[in-house]
């Protein structure tokens, strides 16, 4: 028997709260280790403190999510700054209510539906065909928005074919 497997990058597209959160992180640390050299020097404190924070919120501002898709298992990773990876999610297709493009007619229900937690896996690009995925974890329907590709779209609707609709 053959497996079904698919695995595909998508890179998340940079956001201007991407580039304010950056760029005014590093603006602030310099700021503050020049006032404490010339101004304070308990400023200094606050230099290193928001150097030590940049070290952690800059990387999470270049993502990429890294789908892998084997016989009904989809996982999502996600890839900070081509350095470090982190597992996000990872879901049984067979188990979920429903997999279709997220401006389907099907999705009209669950698009309308604000309490409905959403998780943004794709590159956040409108133009792109995005998927949803509605899966009940935790006691709660979640939608998860992914981005496959073709190959990727039709290995999810062989593997459940009741339930994936590429239309």
């Amino acid at each position: 028997m053959s497996d079904l497997y698919s695995e595909l990058l998508v890179k998340k597209e940079a956001t201007s709260k991407d580039a304010v959160v950056k760029y005014g992180m590093i603006v602030l640390t310099v700021l503050a280790a020049f006032a404490g050299l010339f101004m304070n020097p308990l400023l200094l404190i606050v230099a290193v403190a928001l150097g030590v924070a940049c070290y952690f919120v800059i990387p999470r501002t270049d993502l990429e999510y890294e789908y892998l898709f084997v016989n009904g298992e989809f996982d999502i990773d996600m890839v900070m700054a081509k350095s470090k990876r982190k597992k996000v999610m990872s879901m049984n297709l067979s188990e979920a209510d429903l997999v279709a493009p997220l401006d389907s007619q099907r999705m009209a229900y669950y698009n309308g539906n604000d309490r409905m937690k959403t998780l943004d896996y794709s590159s956040g690009n409108p133009d792109h065909k995005r998927f949803a995925v509605i899966i009940k974890s935790g006691g709660e329907n979640r939608r998860v928005i992914i981005e496959p590709d073709e190959q990727m779209a039709q290995a999810i609707k062989n593997s459940a074919p009741s339930k994936v609709f590429l239309d």
